[in-house]
């Protein structure tokens, strides 16, 4: 048994960890995080046409991914120094108190200040579950744990939207983020008792500076992103002074990392070409990723007019898909490649995209259904091909911060995606009120009323036909910039070395 193995499988007590218990508390937790993404998107209309403010409906994902972008590069420093156990665990407490509030929130403001909070927690949860995997298993049993590890998509999937939906419809959509709670406590309790760690004790230096200067970056970018052409005018001074704050606190970010002695994002690793390659691909795929969970069930709903249920269905093929691929995936690892299953993968969410940009207002649930599909095989190939390769690369000391910069950069995509993405729906539906000629009467929040059968029925033929071709237009301006990351997604990883085959 390799050294690194060993001191994963046991404490300085000389504890035993359980592995089949510590694969379930994992599955759990990462089964807490991916029904998150599923069920909060089916329920997102239904919760704008509540709390309204729908020129807001980007913020409540871009203030989750942000603080999960921000602190899942501490917490894989903070695994890699102290410790998987302690950081997950306190990962998921954090979690479900977001949970708990945001399903207490009273306006779309304080649901985003919620999503925040909830945000900070879900940093630790799916890069340390992932990480606990590659200390657990050894490289051919890595691959197909992470296929095993996939499946948690495909139930979340099923379950996610079917729940989702039904909670909306019959009952209320606060009960989607209160479900997170009771998986989260019974993940805490299997780690604390089965999960027994050898961790070296010495005294660390932990990069704060490094995490404020992220922080702040990213942040304003992401308000450039979306209020961009909305709120302010691409030239304005608000914008071009965020625009400033974004170059110098990333430049800051990067002097900084070099010049620790323990670095929040230690460039060394990157030096390595099928690192660096992977998390370039994983930025991409994450834009896309987001751009269509986020704003399918919008147009579903609000273009289609039809129920969260479907829109749902539409959701779940997705993320089907996803584990159908990353089981395959998981064995082709070790017969074609990093290269060719990522290949495979790349040219699966070409194909997704160009359904999406293809879909018109009558093609029905059915053709979305089968877009979403395309791109949860392509996400399955390249995830699974990413992280099992990155893993291989790296030593344990550095195998919980080199997880969290693929999971980062993920999440960054999706950061910057939700705010992009937001942004140029809002600037069209924005553009399509003034070409009618009906501001005076209704703005871009106008598009709530959409989301919601009475509502829209209560609209004038004239209103309804403005915003749901603003809600057109726009989304499928979105989905041309989805294909577009597709393409570079599918360029990038026909740079991965081709013999990396371990």
């Amino acid at each position: 048994m390799p050294e690194a193995l060993s001191n994963a499988l046991h404490n300085e007590q000389g504890k035993q960890t359980k592995r089949p218990f510590v694969l379930a508390a994992v599955m759990l937790a990462m089964f807490m995080a991916a029904i998150e993404a599923t069920i909060v998107s089916t329920a997102m209309p239904a919760i704008v046409g509540d709390l309204g403010g729908f020129s807001l409906y980007s913020w409540v994902f871009s203030s989750y991914l942000l603080m999960n972008a921000v602190t899942v590069l501490i917490y894989g420093k903070l695994s890699d120094l102290f410790g998987r156990k302690p950081v997950l665990i306190f990962g998921i407490v954090f979690f479900m108190i977001g949970s708990i509030l945001c399903g207490l929130a009273t306006s779309m403001e304080m649901l985003i200040f919620y999503r925040f909070i909830q945000g900070f927690g879900a940093g630790a949860v799916m890069p340390i579950a992932s990480t606990i995997v590659g200390d657990l298993y050894t490289k051919e049993e890595r691959a197909k744990i992470q296929g095993y590890l996939s499946s948690v998509w495909g139930i979340s999937a099923i379950l996610g939207p079917a729940i989702g939906g039904l909670l909306v419809q019959y009952f209320n959509w606060k009960y989607v983020f209160w479900l997170n709670v009771p998986l989260g406590v019974l993940a805490i309790v299997i780690l604390y008792f089965y999960l027994h760690e050898g961790i070296e004790k010495k005294k660390h230096n932990i990069d704060y500076p490094g995490a404020i200067l992220l922080f702040i970056s990213v942040s304003a970018l992401m308000v450039v992103l979306v209020e961009g052409g909305v709120r302010w005018q691409w030239l304005s001074t608000p914008i071009l002074s965020l625009l400033g704050i974004f170059v110098v606190t990333i430049l800051l970010f990067i002097w900084q990392e070099q010049r620790v002695g323990e670095p929040m994002m230690p460039f060394s690793i990157w030096k390595e070409r099928s690192i660096l390659i992977a998390n370039l691909a994983s930025l991409t795929t994450g834009v896309m990723l987001i751009g269509i969970s986020s704003f399918l069930p919008a147009f579903v709903q609000g273009v289609m007019e039809r129920t969260p249920i479907v829109a749902g269905f539409t959701l779940t093929t997705m993320s089907i898909g996803w584990p159908i691929a990353a089981t395959i995936a998981g064995r082709l690892l070790l017969r074609i490649g990093f290269r060719g299953t990522s290949i495979i993968g790349g040219v699966s969410l070409i194909v997704g995209s160009i359904l999406f940009v293809t879909m018109s207002p009558d093609s029905g649930p059915l053709w979305a259904a089968v877009a979403s599909f395309f791109v949860g095989i392509g996400m399955g190939f390249t995830t699974t091909a990413f992280i099992v390769s990155i893993q291989s690369t790296v030593e344990w000391q550095q195998r919980g911060i080199a997880t969290a910069a693929n999971m980062f950069m993920r999440t960054l995509g999706s950061t910057i995606g939700a705010a992009l993405l937001g942004g140029i729906l809002n600037s069209k539906l924005q553009q399509m009120i003034h070409t009618a000629g009906i501001e005076s009467s209704v703005n871009v929040d106008t598009t709530n009323i959409l989301l919601n059968e009475e509502q829209r029925n209560s609209l004038s033929e004239s209103i309804r036909s403005v915003l749901q071709d603003g809600l057109t237009i726009g989304l499928h301006n979105v989905y041309l910039v989805v294909l577009a990351f597709a393409v570079v997604s599918f360029l990038l990883v026909l740079f991965l070395p081709k013999n990396k085959s371990s």
